[in-house]
């Protein structure tokens, strides 16, 4: 079974070393490690793509990781079987592929990148919020969507009754046509998004209202 583990560990020689000797110790087979933020206090925060076998359970790579010095997990969870860590070039490659439908092919692509449940992207037509596209998981729209359409920039939104224990983002846009547009990201069950996600996220999305032909 695949299960995807956020961690966060000294930012020093030999820390990821001694992080994948754990995990795989504890009997994990590591089939990916990215680098999802460096902080400033000389710590890092890593996405590890993890094979399970059925025998073991995801609370002994949690104690593998508690017993290094300096490393905290932030989450684990299930991911989805065959499934890689996408880099944000290969996500890129995607819709610069297809600039007429740029932005739906970045809502495919973001899941994968940014290890979310679902994308979506919202407009406005006839003054009504409306879905231009979004992930086949994406939940309906709730009254809340409305006011993501005013946001200015990259930023994390308040959890939705409705949606519940989801974490929000959300990144705002202009297409090539000057239309106003907003792609919101969702993670049932967490992690947080980090500010450093949130800043790839909107780098991300004005480069794909960039492309966006039509």
């Amino acid at each position: 079974m695949a299960f995807l583990l956020r961690v966060e560990l000294p930012d020093v020689p030999g820390s990821l070393g001694a992080l994948a000797t754990a995990l795989g110790g504890a009997g994990a087979d590591i089939e990916a490690i990215e680098i999802v933020e460096r902080q400033s206090s000389g710590r890092v925060v890593d996405d590890v793509l993890l094979e399970l076998p059925p025998r073991l359970m995801p609370d002994a790579l949690i104690t593998a990781c508690h017993k290094l010095d300096g490393v905290r997990v932030h989450w684990i969870s299930r991911y989805n079987a065959g499934a890689n860590l996408s880099m944000d070039l290969e996500a890129v490659e995607r819709f610069t592929a297809d600039p007429e439908n740029a932005i739906a092919e970045l809502v495919n692509v973001i899941p994968a990148t940014f290890r979310t449940d679902w994308a979506m992207a919202l407009h406005k037509v006839d003054g009504k919020v409306a879905v231009m596209s979004k992930s086949s998981t994406a939940p309906k729209l709730v009254p809340e969507a409305e006011s993501w359409l005013s946001i200015r920039s990259a930023k994390i939104l308040p959890e939705i009754t409705a949606w519940d224990s989801t974490v929000l983002a959300a990144s705002p846009a202009k297409d090539r046509k000057g239309q106003r547009f907003v792609l919101v990201v969702g993670r049932h069950g967490g992690p947080e998004f980090l500010a450093s996600e949130v800043a790839r996220l909107g780098h991300m999305v004005s480069l794909a209202a960039s492309v966006q032909t039509v």
